[in-house]
């Protein structure tokens, strides 16, 4: 019966499992979760299987790109916190959005530039975009409801800069850990494998931010929740700028370690606008190379 299970039924079943594994997020120890919610979804892929994925032989060049982005990016955060730290604001700053700029531009110029690959490819699209505002909307939903339904907010200038930070931190990693990382590590060595590979790196990046061991644990298997999100459509906009935005958002303001002053929301703010210009540049590369490609493809008379 599960071999005759169409991919539709995997699909919905998988999505079932993410709404789930976000609600656990309100049942769970931090440490516990980061362990049940990768096993049971190692579990559901031994029995229905993962979402398909054409899988190719390994391609070296993406994996040493992964590597050496990813270890840029580290150092960056690493720089950043535990170097700079809050001493040294406009060092923190300055470092910080470098390590966001490395890994959500590396990612294009590598993708676009250099592999002559689509937009796409790093789930940088819309030609799904209907299934992948439902499904948004959907998992946004539940984390709303865990988090934010009903919070306490504190005053406007305690919560707006956090908040234009998580917006910003979001579309760096939604593009970096899963429109990059994971569709690479899928594309070389399989689906659980690249899934697997890309929620353990995105847990062990926050070392750069200076986390422990325990909160590592628990953003893998969050990161596990997040990679599978991004897998049913391939498509960035089904975490960004809804479900991961909202997480570290309210993370950020319960926790009360963070305080930033307004100015910095300029800051974020030229990240953004920074990466925007990045996707367009990239998408009007695109345009240009395909427009070359088709002529050249067109017969002289």
């Amino acid at each position: 019966m599960l071999a005759q299970m169409s991919d539709r039924w995997r699909w919905r079943l998988w999505v079932i499992w993410v709404v789930l594994a976000l609600v656990s997020l309100e049942f769970l120890n931090l440490t516990v979760y980061g362990v049940v919610i990768p096993l049971s979804g190692l579990a559901l892929a031994a029995i229905i299987g993962p979402k398909p994925l054409q899988r190719v032989s390994t391609d070296t060049r993406d994996v040493l790109a992964v590597a050496l982005l990813y270890l840029a990016v580290v150092a960056l955060f690493r720089v950043a916190f535990t170097v700079f730290g809050t001493g040294n604001v406009a060092g923190l700053f300055l470092t910080f959005a470098a390590g966001m700029l490395v890994g959500f531009g590396g990612p294009l110029v590598y993708t676009v530039w250099l592999r002559r690959r689509p937009l796409s490819d790093l789930g940088l699209r819309l030609d799904n975009w209907r299934t992948t505002a439902v499904l948004a909307v959907c998992f946004a939903a539940v984390q709303y409801a865990l988090t934010l339904f009903g919070y306490s907010y504190p005053a406007a200038q305690d919560w707006v800069p956090l908040l234009v930070m998580s917006l910003t931190v979001g579309a760096f990693e939604a593009v970096f850990f899963r429109g990059f990382v994971q569709t690479r590590l899928c594309a070389s060595f399989g689906t659980v494998p690249g899934i697997t590979g890309a929620a353990a790196l995105y847990g062990l990046y926050h070392v750069g931010y200076g986390m422990g061991g325990a909160e590592m644990v628990f953003l893998f298997g969050l990161g596990v929740v997040y990679a599978a999100a991004f897998a049913l459509v391939r498509n960035v906009l089904v975490l960004w700028p809804l479900l991961t935005p909202l997480g570290a958002f309210f993370n950020n303001l319960n926790s009360g370690d963070i305080s930033l002053p307004w100015a910095s929301i300029a800051g974020f703010a030229d990240v953004l606008a920074v990466m925007g210009v990045l996707v367009w540049l990239a998408a009007r590369h695109q345009r240009r190379l395909s427009s070359s490609q088709a002529r050249a493809h067109v017969p002289s008379r």
